[in-house]
């Protein structure tokens, strides 16, 4: 339905109402104007999670409130899942629960037994529909499939298929009647998961693009399946949902429920065919989205992020039961206290965190390297002191921070080869093209200090480098660390190719940090404008170009 159609139906419904109302107070009482309204009127709940990351537990939560960071605890399993039991005692048989995908990377409890943690909790909580994320391949296909079916959930991808026989790995859609309303619901992941991940995790997956098939795929579904609202569930990150928006290939979509960048969309963003929201992540919060009908047409909708308060939402005692048993096996290691810390750590700025200065300050510790490297990750739960005292850093925090842990790679680059890599980082990041994102922030760093302008143009970002206090030399070599990608050529590092003397140490980068933390501890890392741009300033959240979405 275009636009202009849904306007004028809408318009000829609510005269509609509004005539028949005024018919009830000539001839009814109050009380029969009120029993026809809801004789009338139908509401369907749609909830989505997304971006959970493995996290079981309420944990800490980073909030940016009067222009300054706070945290709160939210989240855990449990506790969603009485939320979710509450929504659908309030609309029964009407309520939709869908989740966006990375439900089964990004804790130590995920990681160590290969996502196996999840299959009992997630069949129990009473979800509708899941898709794939980008980091569902992260232990290979035949773990993903067999993780995906355990769900015993309807689990849908329009663009992931066997790359053998291009059989599709799930089914593109699902359809989802009531009470004559029908709606649908296409999963789509990023097609740019073999290059955003580790290339070997995704080994024996094929992906296809947003492209043409993808938009006669929606026209036919919408049409053919005579649905009513069709819902494109996507993980490709806010930009490109935000794009894909304003795309033709959403022109018979009503809503692009989006994943994957961890946005907390509080005011669905409208695009021209369709509204797209993000509910932040690991679990701290369930997006609400609320459909109105009269007369089986969609008249309006409502929109909340509702946090996962543990005070507001008490852990459901059966799902809270399955998770101290998924984590059974794996706790005496993970809870295994390995250092200390005075100052919060978290991980939610663009540009510079404290998270990755402890990392890569660690990482340079270790190696002797001039320049060490950490990826532009998203994830990572705050560590935060209470009351005076240091906080204890676990293994369990460690996976959080550090969710693949793989060897440490280090070689040499001139430094001409590191600025050209890290304006091409910094496009990925900052790109005004939505489509030219990948989805994380920044790279981090220790050793180096760069000052950069966002808003320039693709390779003009860079205004200055300096390397141990001394300015960048093109032509100087300088050693660099980073971490293996498994799948990579070995003169690659951090995405950098053609580096020289390479060497892949015999200790991972979680061996690393545990040295660093036994020799440092407690460790007080803090912002000290590594990388600076004065259009961000120090504490940059994410924009989203061409809208007013701010980060709360």
């Amino acid at each position: 339905m275009t636009v202009f159609k849904r306007y004028l139906q809408t318009t000829l419904v609510l005269i509609g109402i509004l005539f028949g109302m005024v018919s009830c107070k000539t001839e009814k009482s109050n009380t029969m104007e009120t029993n026809d309204s809801v004789k009338d009127t139908l509401s369907i709940t749609i909830l989505q999670t997304a971006d959970i990351h493995g996290q079981l537990d309420t944990h800490p939560e980073l909030f940016w409130e009067n222009e300054k960071v706070v945290f709160k605890n939210r989240g855990g399993l449990a506790n969603i899942k009485t939320l979710f039991d509450q929504e659908r005692v309030k609309n029964p048989n009407r309520t939709i629960i869908v989740d966006g995908g990375d439900l089964i990377q990004g804790s130590g409890y995920t990681a160590l037994s290969e996502g196996k943690v999840m299959p009992d909790i997630i069949k129990n909580m009473g979800y509708d529909v899941i898709i794939p994320g980008n980091w569902e391949v992260v232990y290979g296909k035949d773990i993903m499939m067999d993780v995906m079916k355990g769900y015993d959930t309807q689990v849908i991808v329009q663009n992931m298929y066997h790359d053998d026989n291009e059989e599709p790995l799930f089914p593109a859609s699902w359809i989802k009647e009531i009470e004559g309303i029908r709606l649908g619901f296409i999963g789509v992941n990023d097609p740019d998961v073999p290059i955003r991940q580790n290339p070997i995790f995704s080994k024996g997956i094929g992906f296809s693009g947003l492209d043409e098939n993808l938009k006669k795929m929606v026209d036919d579904f919408k049409v053919k399946k005579n649905i009513d609202v069709l819902f494109l569930v996507t993980h490709l990150g806010i930009f490109k949902q935000v794009e894909l928006a304003n795309n033709s290939i959403a022109e018979h979509a009503d809503y692009i429920l989006g994943n994957d960048t961890h946005e907390r969309v509080r005011e669905p963003i409208q695009g021209k065919y369709a509204k797209v929201t993000e509910p932040g992540a690991f679990g701290s919060f369930v997006g609400k989205l609320t459909l109105n009908f009269v007369d089986g047409v969609l008249v309006d909708d409502d929109y909340e992020l509702i946090d996962v308060d543990p005070k507001v939402f008490s852990a459901d005692e059966k799902i809270q039961a399955l998770v101290d048993k998924a984590k059974a096996p794996y706790k005496a290691n993970l809870e295994t206290i390995v250092g200390y810390t005075n100052t919060p750590i978290y991980r939610y700025l663009t540009v510079e965190n404290p998270m990755d200065n402890m990392i890569t300050d660690a990482a340079r510790w270790k190696t002797g390297a001039d320049i060490a490297i950490s990826n532009g990750f998203r994830f990572g739960n705050p560590i935060v002191p209470q009351n005076g005292k240091p906080a204890p850093i676990t293994r369990a925090n460690l996976w959080n921070l550090l969710p693949v842990n793989e060897k440490v790679k280090t070689g040499k680059a001139t430094g001409k080869q590191i600025k050209d890599w890290l304006e091409k980082e910094m496009h990925n990041a900052f790109s005004q093209n939505p489509t030219e994102r990948f989805g994380g922030w920044l790279v981090r760093f220790s050793g180096m200090k760069v000052n950069f302008n966002s808003q320039n143009e693709k390779r003009k970002r860079i205004h200055s480098i300096t390397v141990n206090g001394e300015p960048m030399q093109d032509d100087q070599y300088y050693t660099i660390s980073a971490c293996v990608r498994p799948g990579d050529p070995i003169d690659n590092l951090c995405r950098m190719p053609n580096v020289k003397d390479v060497e892949v140490k015999d200790y991972t980068i979680h061996d690393v940090v545990e040295e660093y933390l036994k020799e440092n501890s407690p460790v007080s890392p803090t912002l000290e404008g590594r990388a600076y741009c004065e259009y961000l300033g120090e504490y940059s959240f994410s924009t989203v170009p061409k809208t007013d979405y701010k980060f709360q």
